[in-house]
């Protein structure tokens, strides 16, 4: 049994999905800054899925700019701050903190979450700003009230940019409430490519152009577009929307497995609030006492595929638990979850992690 339970870092391609996809790679592979019939077929295409999104986070399909992924569309956004203060937190993903220049970090505690009482002080000192604060956050699950957010940045006049990478296709998204300026998207986060995403820029809001050279995406994004891969992000996005409920039934339920065993197990504790129900449902962020083995590299010889955070930041200490000081003299081991993952696979997991402490144990 080969077991992946890594889906923040990416997702296994859903069949429907593929066959999305396929002709696009095969038949209709048409440039569409061209202006003949295989161009115009190949405009269209992107044209429907751009529609199919914006119906889907109730914006207007202008409002939709394709990119090569969340880590572009971070960029994108972030660019278009054009001198005003940078106000984000320090457990952002790195697609953000490395794009940004001397910001103003609020103070997290140690469950990762922020003060708006700190927020709403800092934005009511007339400084022009502009808000970069993620929804969840892909290491230790803990969610932020962007809603709230996004009110108080209207109130005061900033400008909010909320890394959404972790919750679109988990969550439900109405850009018509929710007061952001810009979210961004990766579809591989939820069962599409890998390469390919989108940035949404509320209408009237500044956007600097990161990509340079052609006229794509109403000259604000440069580059042949990826038309298979878009196609396959608009499909992914429309099958999970269309079973989100049924999808974070189950999935909560196989994390509520795995926390309810481990608990079992004598010195386990949780990062944040990963092992509640008030965290993204995905993440398990967990602290074992330590072994004098890599626990990671043990459970890959089991054939089970996990990580200890963030996938973009492999071979570093987390930034994240360090902002929320963890404790570092423990493993830690980020369970990710899926719709495709079993109560099998769980009790499994589970199995060979028992036998490791019992094994140390004795």
């Amino acid at each position: 049994m080969k077991i992946y339970l890594d889906n923040a870092a990416t997702t296994q391609l859903d069949p429907e999905v593929f066959s999305a996809m396929t002709p696009y790679l095969l038949e209709h592979y048409g440039n569409a800054s061209s202006h003949h019939a295989h161009g115009r077929e190949a405009k269209r295409a992107i044209e429907q899925a751009r529609n199919t999104i914006a119906s889907l986070i109730n914006a207007d399909p202008s409002e939709i700019i394709f990119t090569g992924g969340g880590t572009e569309a971070d960029n994108t956004a972030l660019l278009s701050a054009e001198g005003r203060r940078v106000i984000t937190t320090p457990l952002e993903h790195h697609a953000v903190l490395h794009a940004l220049n001397k910001p103003h970090y609020l103070s997290v505690n140690n469950k990762g979450e922020i003060d708006l009482a700190e927020l709403e002080l800092l934005l009511g000192d007339g400084v022009p700003s502009f808000v970069s604060i993620m929804h969840a956050n892909n290491e230790i699950g803990v969610i932020n009230d962007i809603e709230a957010i996004g009110r108080l940045c209207e109130s005061y006049g900033a400008i909010f940019h909320s890394d959404t990478v972790q919750t679109i296709g988990h969550y439900r998204h109405d850009l018509q409430n929710l007061k952001a300026h810009y979210i961004t998207c990766s579809a591989h986060k939820f069962h599409g490519p890998k390469g390919v995403g989108f940035l949404y820029c509320r209408k009237g809001t500044n956007l600097s152009q990161l990509l340079h050279g052609g006229s794509q995406e109403r000259k604000l994004r440069a580059g042949t577009e990826n038309i298979a891969g878009i196609i396959g992000l608009a499909k992914a996005f429309e099958i999970v929307c269309r079973d989100i409920d049924e999808h974070k039934h189950h999935i909560q339920g196989l994390k509520s497995r795995l926390v309810a065993k481990l608990k079992d197990l004598p010195g386990i504790t949780f990062n944040s609030t990963s092992a509640t129900e008030d965290s993204l449902y995905t993440v398990l962020s967990v602290n074992f006492p330590p072994t004098g083995i890599d626990l990671l590299a043990l459970l890959d010889e089991n054939n089970i595929s996990v990580s200890g955070g963030s996938a973009c930041s492999t071979g570093s200490a987390s930034h994240v638990l360090q902002a929320i000081k963890s404790d570092r003299s423990k493993d830690t081991v980020r369970f990710s979850f899926s719709k495709f993952n079993t109560i099998e696979e769980i009790d499994y997991t589970f199995e060979i992690l028992a036998g490791i402490y019992n094994t140390v144990a004795a």
